[in-house]
């Protein structure tokens, strides 16, 4: 099963994903950890893309999509994977949509976790950490639609989003996860 997986920051979307890659027995494609890892083996894409982030900029989807394609050619990644912030823009999300097809493993969902912005807001202020501050939340909250309602408008164009209700005791919204990917879609 190929599985793109999006929700707010601090909806719990971490610790849903680590549950549902250990149901499924899927990899976990994180670009973040890749993107960290590449820099730390100082390969040649780790130096281009150091080059970005060090400036807080946004790494080029060319190399994001480099990274993502060699991941897929991997043996563990023939049954499927989970995608953890990637795509992020609807380039990638249609670049990512082809690189599938050309391999005959299209996306099987989009699950978006919703979580209403006022209890993310909850939610965070509650971790105590520095970049939790309510002004630093609503700000990556309002970065977050912008960035994922056009991505989630190109999936549903598609029939792909199952959207979840992410309210709840963790062990209640993973049942509504596993309800969405052990039925197959109704075309």
């Amino acid at each position: 099963m190929r599985i793109v997986f999006v929700g707010p920051p601090g909806a719990g979307k971490g610790t849903q994903s680590q549950r549902l890659l250990h149901y499924l027995q899927i990899p976990h494609i994180s670009t973040g950890d890749m993107l960290r890892r590449a820099i730390a083996d100082h390969t040649p894409e780790g130096r281009r893309a150091e080059q970005y982030m060090v400036k807080g900029q946004l790494v080029p989807d060319d190399l994001m999509l480099d990274l993502v394609s060699r991941r897929l050619d991997s043996p563990d990644c023939d049954h499927g994977a989970l995608f953890d912030g990637f795509p992020r823009t609807v380039p990638q999300a249609e670049a990512l949509t082809q690189m599938l097809s050309n391999r005959g493993t299209p996306l099987d969902i989009v699950i978006e976790l919703r979580v209403p912005d006022a209890e993310v807001i909850r939610r965070m202020s509650q971790r105590g950490r520095e970049d939790d501050r309510d002004e630093v939340v609503a700000e990556r909250i309002r970065a977050y639609w912008n960035q994922t309602r056009p991505l989630l408008n190109f999936y549903e164009q598609q029939g792909l989003v199952e959207s979840v209700d992410g309210l709840g005791s963790p062990d209640e919204v993973f049942s509504r996860i596993k309800r969405l990917v052990a039925q197959p879609k109704q075309v």
